[in-house]
């Protein structure tokens, strides 16, 4: 076998290539064909969990039905998008007039006059957040009932106050 061997050996121009080494080669390509062969069959079970997968996802559901479905999720959420869009602005626009809106209060009931009793008369303060507002004076005497407001311009009424009203602007002016 050795003659006829190396008489093909000769032939092809490798006579005097030992055959040591084409029997490791050949058993590099049979190692590599092994390990070729486990990296496969490992990636025909990942593509098989893949469909598998895919199998679920898509059951009960064609490609097309499944394609609506996505469609109608994207423009549900647009829709949704804009609607909470359109909140947050409602609450800005809220949130503005509320700085605007009353919210502090101050009320003093007093006698005005030393023989009425009951404290019939009063004085009411009404400020907005930046301490803004009115000023309203009740009166209350035997002949009647009069009413004064003055104007309140950051926290500070205008012209002179009475007690009772800077009693019942300093109490407005407390709460927070």
């Amino acid at each position: 076998m050795s003659a006829v061997g190396s008489a093909f050996l000769n032939r092809i121009g490798l006579g005097g290539f030992d055959l040591g080494y084409l029997l490791i080669l050949t058993i590099l390509l049979m190692i590599l064909t092994i390990v070729m062969t486990i990296l496969v069959i490992k990636q025909r079970h990942e593509v098989n969990g893949l469909k598998f997968r895919m199998k679920c996802l898509m059951s009960g559901k064609d490609a097309q039905s499944l394609e609506e479905e996505i469609a109608y999720l994207i423009k549900d959420h647009r829709s949704l998008k804009q609607v909470v869009d359109l909140n947050k602005k409602d609450v800005e626009v809220l949130f503005h007039h509320m700085r605007k809106s009353y919210q502090k209060t101050g009320l003093v009931k007093y006698d005005a006059f030393q023989q009425m009793g009951g404290q019939l008369s009063f004085c009411l303060v009404l400020l907005d957040q930046d301490n803004n507002g009115i000023i309203l004076n009740s009166v209350h005497s035997t002949e009647g009932s009069y009413c004064y407001s003055k104007e309140v311009k950051n926290g500070e009424g205008e012209g002179d106050l009475s007690k009772e009203e800077k009693e019942a602007l300093a109490m407005a002016l407390e709460e927070k």
